[in-house]
């Protein structure tokens, strides 16, 4: 049965939807209203790894914050990138983007499900000159290669220096959408999360992003052997 255009209303909002046989669909034009109670772009791409990003001001303050639009980019060598959307709430550049521009260097930081808690502390609109890792009552832990100390309360680090900024468009009012690209200079993995050589993920429970107000975190790992492989 070919698929045909319906429209309904969710609200006050007209919303298209694409209908064929009991089957309905809500589609709509991202440059438009969605309709829905929630903006659902987040909630379609998940699970987000959460890049828990310590860096440094120039003035010597340490900064720890989590951002979900993270991932890797490349192995040969390791290349990283988060992304930054909007400004500080107390003015200028996140601290995050700022520092790293300004000093080339960061650290990210997994963040397991033990001290989910403490992440969500370190997320919140705080002033520029707030230390993150002792509001949230974390232990700062030098690194091996660059200034921004490691979260010690993680079982893996990732020590990074700024490679790209690539400004992205952004359709918002007194807003920036910005990505950070990172070369990954070097890696710390905690011997308590290794199982014969290898990283067991059921032992750090990573958290990750959802969409809304939501979190998981990995606790169901299976393999599957690629075909030819």
């Amino acid at each position: 049965m070919q698929a045909k255009t319906v429209y309904g209303e969710i609200g006050s909002v007209l919303v298209c939807g694409l209908y064929s046989g009991n089957e309905s669909v809500v589609f709509y034009k991202t440059s438009e209203p969605h309709g829905l109670p929630h903006d659902p772009f987040k909630s379609c791409i998940v699970p987000r790894p959460i890049a828990w990003v310590t860096s440094i001001h120039p003035n010597g303050a340490v900064n720890l914050a989590p951002f979900s639009f993270f991932n890797a980019l490349a192995s040969d060598p390791p290349m990283v990138m988060i992304a930054f959307t909007g400004y500080h709430p107390h003015g200028g550049e996140k601290d995050t983007l700022h520092n790293i521009k300004a000093s080339g260097e960061f650290v990210v930081n997994m963040v397991p499900l033990a001290i989910k808690d403490a992440m969500n502390v370190t997320s919140g609109p705080h002033e520029h000159d707030v230390n993150e890792l002792e509001l949230a009552g974390l232990t700062a832990e030098p690194a091996q290669l660059v200034k921004p100390p490691r979260v010690l309360e993680a079982p893996i680090h990732l020590e990074c220096e700024f490679f790209q900024e690539i400004v992205l468009p952004c359709t918002l009012e007194n807003s920036i959408n910005s990505t950070i690209i990172g070369k990954v200079l070097g890696v710390h993995i905690r011997d308590e999360v290794l199982k014969d050589g290898l990283i067991d993920l059921d032992l750090i429970k990573p958290l990750a992003r959802l969409g809304y107000q939501e979190y998981t975190a990995v606790d169901n790992v299976f393999k599957m052997t690629r075909p030819g492989s």
